[in-house]
């Protein structure tokens, strides 16, 4: 019951990543000569893990993205089962927050300004798969070594370990959503790149197995250093 209870969780917090990130950046652009919407998608995102953090975190640790599973699996802090259904989970959740986006969306006169419900693609680095793994790892790499580093059980951060994590979200967004829009979460991608294939437009289908696979190598190279980094200092 508490692995259901965990995975409800993982469900309900992946929803509201894409709901409010995604559908920030729907509503205002993120146009990088435009700025002001493309700041506010990179804070939306960011705060959306700094308020789910503190709701369903002390449940479920709060991943809400197949990466940040992956660093904690290879990390020790969880097993393959549970893995596997946070996996299952956050990817349901993506695709029913896209699924609300669409909703609203197609309801009325509002205008989707990404044109694919806050899809990633890669237009940013001019339609080259190989700039974007390079993107997406880096960025992941980073994200989810400061996730590892910051719920260390030898970290002594309080209470305030999900601000940390929310506003490294935003940082990285920061950079990569004119690059990629920025993924560093394949479970945030898979979700409206499958609405926005049902709804007519192919092209973030297409792809979107740079979204999965470039945020998992940086996930899984994050949490090899990690485990490096912390069994020298312990051996120190």
């Amino acid at each position: 019951m508490e692995s259901v209870k965990k995975y409800i969780a993982e469900f309900i917090g992946t929803a509201v990543l894409v709901i409010l990130g995604c559908g920030t950046a729907m509503l205002v652009g993120c146009s990088a000569v435009m700025g002001g919407g493309y700041i506010l998608t990179a804070f939306a995102f960011g705060l959306v893990i700094v308020g789910m953090a503190y709701c369903v975190g002390n449940i479920s640790g709060c991943h809400i993205n197949p990466a940040v599973s992956l660093g904690v699996l290879i990390s020790g802090g969880m097993n393959v089962k549970d893995f596997v259904g946070y996996v299952i989970s956050q990817c349901l959740g993506a695709l029913a927050g896209a699924g609300v986006l669409a909703a609203i969306f197609n309801s009325g006169d509002v205008v989707d300004m990404t044109g694919g419900y806050g899809s990633n693609g890669l237009a940013g680095v001019n339609d080259s798969a190989f700039a974007g793994i390079l993107v997406e790892v880096v960025l992941t790499f980073i994200f989810v070594l400061t996730i590892l580093g910051v719920t260390s059980k030898k970290a002594n951060h309080g209470s305030f370990g999900g601000i940390v994590i929310g506003f490294t979200l935003t940082l990285v967004h920061i950079l990569g959503i004119g690059l990629t829009g920025t993924s560093v979460n394949p479970a945030r991608s898979i979700g409206p790149a499958i609405v926005a294939a049902i709804s007519g437009n192919s092209d973030p289908i297409s792809c979107v197995w740079v979204f999965i696979v470039a945020p998992l190598i940086g996930a899984a190279l994050a949490a090899l250093v990690y485990k490096f980094l912390e069994s020298s200092k312990s051996n120190a």
